[in-house]
């Protein structure tokens, strides 16, 4: 079998952790006997500053063929995190419909967790988001600008369609994992939306009668993540309360740097993109000291998502194998001073063993 996938470095370390993953993904592939073509779009904020624009108007269609898409990152310290936003990422999570985020948070043997008292496995759990609408729906304006009278007005917007999506993704992945469902709203405040969120997840929880189904406020969701995470299993969230929580999520479990995630496409009419959660971290860029490992546990969620299980274990138990050494390299975000390709020449010999 052979794919074809779009990488799309983007900003700051982004290029950097894409490059040095690449290889390590080829040798993946090789192992599991499939083969992958990759094609590269340099778009991002370099683009918008020398054009206007950070991908080009037929960005999308210029997409829409690829198997997948592996992204860097996206965000630049000279350019409004809104135009980045707007301008990449989000175009593409909406436009291909990519309605399911999926972000797993693990600690990882070998990796301390800045929550006293957690060893390795006893953090794991993964956030289930909605990722096209929400508070994130593109609607609303300003008026009156350069006045006393200027208004914002931005609205949230929750389908149906969307919302039972989301919910049963995570009802499915809960009765592959713990059993238990954790729902996060506000709707004591937001008694439109989120009542309207909290009536779905009551509706679907009914064909799951061997789920376990809890609900939470996001504001006790966001203690809880630190001072019971080991209870959680399967979270579902909106698209903004999935976003802040699954940083939490990222740091309780060790770093930044080892958080994957997937935007699916559930249908396969469009591709899906993964991308590490990091961010493009403009302070190390050109250092060499990037963590490339949410890359690669993104690469690994992205052959699976391709039905490429065996290459997905390998890059994953692979990564697994790495932190739990105490003499394996490490970035400096895990204590260590290893640089990025001595990380990801370590992987390439676990791989080869």
């Amino acid at each position: 079998m052979a794919y074809e996938i779009a990488t799309i470095p983007g900003d700051g370390i982004g290029p950097e952790v894409v490059d040095a993953a690449l290889p390590l993904f080829e040798d993946a592939a090789d192992a599991a006997g499939f083969t992958f073509e990759t094609d590269r779009f340099d778009w991002g904020s370099e683009r918008y500053v020398e054009e206007g624009a950070m991908m080009p108007d037929d960005g999308l269609d210029r997409l829409e063929s690829y198997d997948s898409i592996l992204l860097g990152a996206v965000g630049h310290p000279e350019v409004p995190d809104h135009v980045t936003l707007h301008g990449l990422l989000l175009p593409i999570r909406k436009g291909f419909d990519q309605g399911i985020c999926k972000r797993p948070s693990v600690l990882f043997d070998g990796i301390e967790s800045p929550l006293r008292g957690y060893e390795g496995g006893d953090i794991n759990f993964v956030v289930y988001r909605e990722n096209t609408e929400g508070e994130y729906a593109d609607v609303g304006g300003r008026e009156h600008l350069g006045f006393d009278n200027d208004v914002a007005v931005q609205s949230g917007v929750f389908t149906r369609d969307a919302t039972e999506r989301i919910v049963r993704a995570a009802f499915d992945a809960a009765t592959e994992r713990e059993g238990k469902v954790t729902s996060i709203t506000k709707s004591n405040a937001q008694a439109h939306s989120m009542v309207f969120w909290d009536d779905i997840v009551e509706e679907i929880g009914e064909e799951y009668p061997e789920v376990e189904v809890e609900r939470l406020l996001v504001d006790a969701a966001s203690m809880d993540f630190i001072r019971r995470p080991e209870e959680f299993d399967v979270v579902v969230a909106s698209n903004l309360f999935g976003d802040i929580l699954t940083d939490i999520g990222a740091i309780v479990t060790g770093s930044m740097g080892l958080a994957p995630s997937a935007n699916i496409n559930p249908d396969g009419e469009y591709p899906s993109m993964f991308e590490p959660v990091h961010g493009s971290a403009p302070d190390i860029v050109g250092q060499g000291v990037a963590n490339p490992l949410a890359t690669v546990l993104s690469g690994s969620m992205l052959f699976e998502h391709l039905g490429e299980q065996a290459a997905a274990d390998a890059l994953w138990d692979a990564v697994t194998e790495q932190v739990a050494d105490p003499d394996a390299p490490r970035t400096p975000d895990l204590g260590g001073e290893a640089a990025t390709e001595d990380v990801v020449a370590d992987l390439r010999d676990r791989l080869s063993v």
